[in-house]
């Protein structure tokens, strides 16, 4: 009898987590697993804003995928781009542009979650995101190259545009973004004598009429006033209402000139979810506790792409897209695919939030461990802390603390490594959102397969 096929669609928190306890847990042979991702590791997201500020270099928040005691999952090094639910087939586009279909018998999708996005003029042609390792050394090496320019011009104009960066999002992306990238800039003017400090100048603004509002009222002001003592200058209440390619204007009717727009304002689902006509909440598809995707034989959906209910709260809330709940869900649906296939219930998803942590650089931070509300050192300390004990090898726990030493003693050398130096590096340009299938599409593509049989 053929071991039945799971297919693990992502390699974010969600399904590393659950392949690995799938690894470790299943009896050997008693099923086949396959992980779809186009890179072999785990990004750790939440310390992109360091590897941007050069704090971390990018393979400390590259958790390898192969480094595995029980290692045997077939990495399939590429993207889903649609799913048939009826032929039991997922449609992936290998790193070559190759078109491969993957039959399963039972379909984990975690695909995780891209850059959202709106109708604004120039939006999509001029700002950079920081959604991905490639964007997080991409918009390094383009503020440092803003700090080369302006150094060797001699036009005061295009100094004042080089020098002045707008962050849009005032979340946890889009806040320690602004604020990291902030302290490279003021640590880095020391080695431009030409360049006036006062002249450089960050921007973050967000439609919201607070920061950060999870945090709540006192650590969000508690935040707000750090970032402001620092000269950030925080707009709350406003966005964006064009981008140029050495403009931006805000919807206050403020222009600011700027060469450097970074695109926070949050994230939608991927694109997958969208390709086999599922029933969805705010984007998001709509599952059971258990995380199974009613209607649809074989198929659970978890992390940034499912709505999971929150049962800690009730009241029809969904829980939100961060790590801390990716991570506890891959592991409760690892153990509910293992129920199915021995014939055993399934267990509700139920976790409540342990709490937040925003690390704002240097000894800056606010964090609320279990409601505990803190801000300085102490919060630094938790949330530094928090990440550390959250990365899930030794190996990148000694990469990432060894970082984090160095630079506290020897500080940072500004180096550019002229990555995408020539290339537009838009958002389309590292998301790849354009490579989806429709629903459609989908079944004429599996429709070719079973011809073509």
């Amino acid at each position: 009898m053929a071991r039945p096929r799971i297919l693990v669609v992502g390699a974010g928190f969600a399904g590393v987590e659950c392949v690995r306890r799938l690894e470790r847990r299943l009896i050997p042979g008693e099923a086949e697993i396959a992980l779809v991702t186009p890179f072999s590791y785990q990004l750790y997201l939440p310390l992109l804003p360091h590897v941007a500020a050069g704090v971390l270099t990018p393979q400390s928040v590259a958790v390898s995928l192969r480094r595995s005691r029980k290692h045997r999952t077939r990495i399939i090094p590429g993207g889903g781009i649609g799913v048939d639910p009826k032929a039991k087939i997922c449609v992936i586009r290998k790193i070559t542009d190759e078109i491969v279909y993957e039959p399963y018998d039972y379909i984990v999708l975690c695909p995780g979650s891209v850059t959202r996005t709106f109708d604004i003029p120039g939006l999509l042609d001029h700002a950079r995101g920081m959604k991905s390792l490639a964007e997080a050394a991409y918009v390094r090496d383009h503020v440092i190259a803003q700090l080369d320019l302006a150094d060797a011009s001699p036009d005061e104009d295009e100094r004042a545009s080089r020098l002045q960066f707008v962050v849009v999002g005032g979340g946890y992306a889009g806040t320690e973004t602004a604020a990291c990238l902030q302290r490279l800039t003021t640590n880095a003017v020391r080695h431009y004598p030409r360049l006036d400090p006062g002249l450089i100048k960050w921007h973050l603004v967000d439609i919201a009429p607070k920061l950060m509002p999870e945090l709540g009222d006192k650590l969000g002001r508690s935040a707000l006033e750090m970032l402001r003592a620092r000269g950030i200058e925080v707009s709350l209440g406003v966005s964006i209402a064009e981008a140029g390619p050495e403009h931006v204007t805000f919807t206050d009717g403020r222009v600011v000139p700027c060469r450097t727009l970074i695109w926070t304002a949050g994230v939608a689902a991927s694109p997958l979810v969208s390709t086999f006509g599922a029933e969805t909440v705010r984007g998001r598809l709509a599952v059971t506790p258990e995380m199974r995707l009613p209607g649809f034989d074989g198929v659970f959906a978890l992390g940034d792409a499912a709505a999971v209910p929150d049962l800690s709260k009730g009241d029809g809330a969904v829980c939100p897209p961060t790590a801390q709940h990716a991570s506890r869900q891959g592991r409760t649906l690892a153990d509910n695919l293992i129920a199915t296939l021995r014939h055993q219930p399934l267990k509700p998803y139920v976790h409540r939030d342990l709490g937040l942590v925003v690390d704002l650089g240097g000894k800056d931070a606010v964090s609320k461990p279990l409601g505990v509300e803190l801000h300085g050192v102490t919060a630094q300390a938790v949330a530094r802390g928090y990440h550390w004990a959250a990365l899930r090898t030794n190996v990148a726990k000694v990469r990432v603390m060894t970082n984090w030493m160095l630079n506290a003693v020897a500080g940072d050398d500004f180096v550019r490594t002229g990555f995408q130096s020539r290339n537009p590096a838009r958002l389309r340009d590292f998301e790849y959102t354009t490579a989806y299938l429709t629903p459609a599409q989908v079944r004429e593509y599996t429709a070719s397969l079973h011809t073509a049989t």
